[in-house]
């Protein structure tokens, strides 16, 4: 066998038909390039988000490993139809002959491998330069670097590869024994089929793709691939092994060829991954979501009581990509509906969809629950800023005889509305799904029970995205926020003649406003504005101007009528979006905020509140105690008051802000060692279901692969 083995490798290196065949496959690490340079090409003459929707080249190889893959497979059977008979007369024993030539290829199949996937690696990433670290929609980068987790290992095992390929390529020759017939047979396993694949509808064609000799994708996890890959050489040499001693009719060839086969099958078959045993019923319901519930208990401390039913929902993983796990989706509110978020906004998960089911619910504190009367929640008493402590009573009073009205109705579910019970409710949907740990992205008030979730049950978290969150610990910093985004109205009028108090002071036609209507209200539909109604009603306006800035046109507008002795301006677009002439504290929210500690200790604690408000914020200092008088007397005590989070267990976070959610949504990540946060230099509130390209690309990197962003990291709105 030495001496057969030797004998080959002496015709290899002697046949310079060989050498020249080798110098082709060259043509691999130019067409990778050339690839690359074409992806430039129309990376740069694209902008803002149209950039972040190209697909990711990756290590640089999935264009032209199929062409090292066809020369290598090529080289492989030359070595037997070409010199089939006339080796047979030199080396009569059959398998000897077959297996003598295994040792030369698989060498320079090594060699030649591991040159042309490092060489195609370095070409891409030469070609694309610093484009390679952008981030994309996908998760991926635009390339990725040897230095990123798992991409040397992954591009060293590409070239060797390339060694198994030529074995495939000698055992087909050596069945066909025809070089023109084994050509035609690499090209329908290299680049028909896997082409054909590709052609067919997800998930089918991702699935199919899988099991190519040029795999589509990472639909398999690495050991069944590798086991994919090693059945493709293993078949075609026992197939050769067979075919070139029929004439013996010795059947050992055959039953170690089926033997290996079928081990190798068996290996895929049994290392895919168990799938989540679900005991959740999911039915078809909203577009192509699915829809069920869970049982969960009014009282956790009393988790044998009684129970009610919250509605669940899921977009399933599309069958892609390798599935990772399940990504819940914690609404805002607090009590907006996770459901409905995934109607209006499932197009953003799209890409989370390759490798995540994205589930979300309808929580216990939500008013689409139809527990509580709708109108009991959304209307509650006017609030006014108390002058003396009986005012602040006065104001518990009429505070706790609209929270008993609504609680009439279950008494007992009212007092556990607190963001806690709401991640105890998420733990539930998460048993339910049959997951270990989930992935979390939390939207505004969704950052309170996200962190009551990671205080509670820190080892369940494999990460969490935070976006735009409320965060209770910085309650009194958000006049310095609301304070900034004045100064950018003001900013604004100042530059723009759309602006109906361009020409003027913005800021002092403001203030003045305010002192004039709080020492006499203004009239409006019915209804009178103190300075602190016109602080309250402007402050939406104020985070978001809207397109052409058409709210901060509006609340000129509304300004300057109010100078007239009319507000009827700021009363009609409250009413419009409240249903009330003016701002009303909203039991909904306040029974979810009171009971998380969202609240004054008394009435000196409010004076301080508003002493330090009106000292730091003084166009808006209304806006930070107008949440908390709603919770003035209310009849609950907190529940679920701020607290730190655990010392271990926890994975680092990642936050994204606006202009007014930065400073709290990072403050809360960063309490996470090792966290980081993405600040977008825009309007705005939340970021990952409304859109933006730029976040949600680094929110899916890290939720897919675990990979952070660097601090200091910026995005900026799509039009820049």
């Amino acid at each position: 066998m030495i001496d057969a083995v030797l004998a080959e490798w002496l015709k290899f290196r002697s046949l310079r038909s060989n050498f020249y065949l080798l110098a082709s496959s060259l043509l691999a690490v130019f067409l990778s390039a050339g690839v690359a340079f074409m992806v430039t090409r129309g990376f740069d003459n694209q902008t803002g988000a149209d950039r972040l929707r190209f697909d990711s080249l990756g290590d640089g190889l999935g264009t032209g490993l199929p062409v090292a893959y066809f020369v290598l497979g090529a080289l492989g059977a030359l070595t037997m139809t070409a010199e089939h008979d006339s080796s047979l007369v030199a080396v009569p024993r059959r398998l000897v002959l077959l297996f003598a030539k295994v040792p030369t290829l698989l060498v320079v199949g090594l060699v030649a491998g591991e040159v042309l996937a490092f060489g195609m690696h370095f070409a891409t990433q030469a070609v694309l330069g610093d484009r390679a670290g952008r981030v994309l929609l996908s998760g991926q980068t635009l390339g990725t670097s040897l230095s990123e987790p798992g991409v040397l290992a992954g591009v060293a095992l590409a070239g060797a590869s390339v060694s198994l390929v030529a074995l495939v390529g000698l055992g087909v020759g050596t069945v066909l024994r025809s070089t023109a017939g084994s050509l035609v047979a690499l090209i329908m396993l290299v680049f028909v089929l896997p082409t054909a694949a590709m052609t067919l509808p997800n998930p089918w064609g991702s699935r199919i793709g899988a099991y190519m000799i040029v795999g589509g994708g990472d639909l398999l996890p690495p050991l069944a691939a590798f086991a994919v890959l090693v059945t493709y050489p293993v078949v075609a040499m026992a197939a050769g092994a067979v075919a070139i001693v029929v004439r013996g009719r010795r059947a050992r060839p055959l039953v170690a060829g089926v033997a290996a086969t079928g081990v190798l099958v068996a290996t895929v078959v049994f290392a895919q991954p168990a799938g989540a045993a679900s005991a959740v019923e999911w039915k078809p319901c909203r577009k192509d979501m699915e829809c069920g519930s869970v049982q969960v208990p009014v009282n956790w401390d009393q988790p044998g009581g009684r129970k009610i039913s919250i509605p669940v929902a899921r977009l399933a993983a599309n069958g892609t990509g390798r599935r990772i796990g399940t990504v819940f989706s914690i609404p805002g509110g607090p009590g907006g509906s996770g459901v409905d978020d995934l109607e209006k906004s499932g197009g953003n998960f799209s890409h989370l969809r390759d490798r995540f089911d994205v589930v979300s619910f309808t929580p216990r504190n939500s008013p689409a629950l139809e527990i509580f009367s709708s109108e009991c929640l959304a209307k509650g008493p006017w609030l006014t800023l108390p002058d003396h402590e009986r005012a602040y009573e006065r104001l518990g009073e009429a505070n706790a005889a609209a929270a008993r009205r609504c609680a009439a109705r279950d008494p007992e579910l009212f007092g556990h509305l607190d963001s806690a019970s709401v991640a105890r409710d998420i733990d539930a949907v998460r048993v339910a799904l049959g997951e270990e740990r989930l992935s979390f992205v939390a939207t505004s008030y969704g950052g309170v029970p996200a962190y009551a979730y990671a205080r509670l049950f820190p080892r369940r978290i494999r990460a969490i995205y935070l976006d735009g969150v409320v965060n209770l610990f910085r309650r009194d910093e958000r006049h310095k926020v609301m304070e900034a985004q004045f100064d950018r109205f003001v900013t604004w009028c100042a530059a723009s003649t759309a602006c109906k108090l361009h020409g003027r002071d913005a800021g002092e036609a403001w203030r003045a406003l305010v002192a004039a209507a709080d020492r006499t209200p203004i009239p409006a539909d019915g209804t009178a504005y103190s300075g602190f109604d016109l602080q309250i009603a402007a402050a939406p306006h104020l985070v978001s101007p809207g397109d052409d800035h058409a709210r901060w046109k509006q609340l000129a507008e509304s300004v300057e009528r109010a100078e007239r002795g009319d507000a009827s301006g700021f009363s009609g677009y409250v009413e419009a979006g409240i249903g009330s002439p003016k701002p009303m504290a909203f039991v909904g929210m306040n029974m979810t905020h009171c009971l998380d500690g969202f609240r004054f200790r008394d009435y000196a604690d409010y004076r301080g509140v508003r002493r330090n408000g009106e000292r730091l914020s003084p166009n808006l200092s209304g806006n930070v105690v107008w949440h908390r008088l709603g919770c003035v007397g209310w009849p609950r005590p907190v529940k679920n008051p701020p607290a730190p989070l655990p010392t271990a267990g926890l994975p680092p976070f990642l936050g994204a802000g606006t202009w007014t959610d930065y400073d709290d949504t990072a403050d809360l990540a960063m309490r996470v060692p090792g966290s980081s946060a993405v600040r977008f230099e825009g309007h705005g509130h939340g970021l990952y279901l409304t859109g933006d390209a730029c976040t949600i690309a680094h929110a899916n990197r890290y939720l897919i692969d675990l990979r952070l962003p660097p601090r200091g990291t910026v995005c900026r709105p799509e039009s820049e």
